[in-house]
């Protein structure tokens, strides 16, 4: 049976401009920085796409621009049938983002902050509870509802940020480096329910440096460097002859070599 694309990225491209401080560090002349550099690919629906990739290879940009955060040069992607770039606003209603660089409101309690972005997304009162409820138990938010973000432990905090996101249950879920500053315990919890999400029927797109992460999780990978996509395959494809960390060096070391 032939899969549903449910994602399309088609030749999405992103340059940055560097300041005189940032070409200094980055050691070059170069007056702008080509993040995202043609980058094409496919998700279906039902499974768990990894973006695999060193930190600087483009991940966190390209994620960025399938959330509808920022605009690419060019190229488009199309979610659901929608476009990031002609309909953000209908994007957003079928997307849940999380990266670890959201940042809480301080002041603010996880139950406060539930509501809140429910109402956001218009969730209906009683469907807000219920899912409030479900949700805060599995995570172990609920002692934890009336204490002001600012008093959190980081992994309460970013259990906060996962619940938050998904306050309208949306189909196509993107993670951004999801187990990124997590201790082990809130590590494992929160690629448990990245599995259970899968099992759920929804498409989950995640970007991340750590092997272990993509074979554990991941139906399929897009190794990206530079900016690029070098490889895109299956999981068992490309770690037939080899491990995905083997297959990632040699890739590395042939783009290096470039």
């Amino acid at each position: 049976m032939e899969k549903e694309v449910i994602l399309k990225v088609s030749d999405l491209c992103k340059t940055f401009k560097l300041s005189k401080k940032q070409q200094k560090i980055q050691n070059t002349a170069s007056k702008v920085k080509v993040a995202v550099d043609h980058l094409s690919f496919e998700a279906y629906k039902g499974e768990i796409f990894g973006l695999l990739g060193p930190n600087g290879a483009g991940k966190t940009t390209t994620l960025r621009m399938l959330s509808t955060l920022i605009r690419p040069d060019s190229g488009d992607v199309i979610i659901d049938g929608v476009s990031v770039v002609k309909q953000p606003e209908l994007v957003r209603e079928k997307i849940g983002f999380l990266t670890s660089e959201l940042k809480l409101e301080e002041f603010f309690t996880p139950n406060y902050l539930f509501d809140f972005f429910s109402d956001l997304h218009g969730v209906e009162p009683q469907v807000r509870e219920e899912r409030k409820a479900r949700m805060f138990k599995r995570f172990g938010i609920d002692q934890f509802a009336e204490v002001k973000v600012a008093n959190l432990s980081t992994g309460m905090k970013q259990k906060t940020s996962l619940v938050v996101s998904l306050v309208h249950d949306p189909d196509i879920i993107i993670f951004d480096e999801p187990t990124n500053g997590l201790d082990v315990i809130t590590a494992r919890t929160v690629t448990d329910y990245l599995a259970e999400l899968k099992a759920e029927g929804k498409t989950i797109i995640v970007s991340t440096h750590i092997f272990s992460l993509v074979e554990r999780l991941c139906d399929r990978v897009g190794i990206v460097i530079n900016g690029q996509m070098t490889v895109c395959d299956t999981l068992k494809a490309l770690t037939a002859e080899k491990s995905l960390e083997d297959k990632f060096f040699e890739i590395y070391m042939e783009t290096a070599g470039d």
